[in-house]
């Protein structure tokens, strides 16, 4: 890795929880070189603008995230166990992120959604991958005949999905631990019930 890269990488690492923490629009420039020690112009030489900039962070941010949770995941063999791996992750999302400004798809979807086009457009991207990647899990639990076939895997997927970001929410806004901790026991009641063949 060359120096400019580097320092792009620095700087990303520096900045992503600032912006993460006060969104895109309360993130002046002056609160980015203060954090990173740097001067405008040498964000500007290795990021074209702001959004560039917290665009890169926000993927930075989510690749943390996901990273941790696949590694859960992907240590499982069974559909069912993946899914279990998934919500015994999230029972401990809220502390992970708290000193990070909480979860990046959350802040930066709702930061974004009337001010931010392009960010915008990555979060529904990320979104729709998980919910992608929730509904393969469900499908191969179908074909290995631990879910039942009745179980409609995209819907089933943005059902876990919606209550997880829920969770999040509410657990974050009265910074409340237990919220998580019931939110991720529905999804398992859930999966046991209605799923399990």
């Amino acid at each position: 890795m060359g120096k400019a890269e580097i320092t792009s990488q620095y700087i990303i690492e520096t900045v992503a929880p600032v912006f993460n923490k006060y969104g895109y629009a309360a993130t002046s420039m002056s609160e980015v070189t203060k954090a990173t020690k740097l001067t405008k112009g040498a964000i500007y030489g290795n990021f074209e603008s702001k959004e560039d900039l917290a665009l890169q962070a926000f993927n930075y941010n989510v690749r943390q995230v996901v990273m941790l949770v696949a590694d859960k995941m992907n240590a499982e063999t069974s559909p069912a166990k993946k899914l279990q791996a998934m919500t015994d992750f999230y029972r401990n999302y809220y502390q992970l992120t708290k000193k990070y400004g909480g979860c990046p798809l959350l802040n930066v979807g709702v930061d974004s959604k009337h001010q931010n086009p392009v960010l915008l457009k990555r979060v529904r991207e990320i979104m729709r991958k998980l919910q992608t990647g929730i509904a393969d899990i469900i499908r191969e639990g179908i074909r290995q005949k631990q879910f039942k076939k009745s179980v409609e895997p995209d819907a089933m997927a943005l059902r876990i999905l919606a209550q997880i970001e829920g969770g999040i929410f509410i657990t974050n806004l009265l910074d409340d631990q237990h919220h998580m901790n019931d939110v991720m026991d529905h999804i398992d009641r859930m999966i046991e019930t209605e799923m399990k063949v």
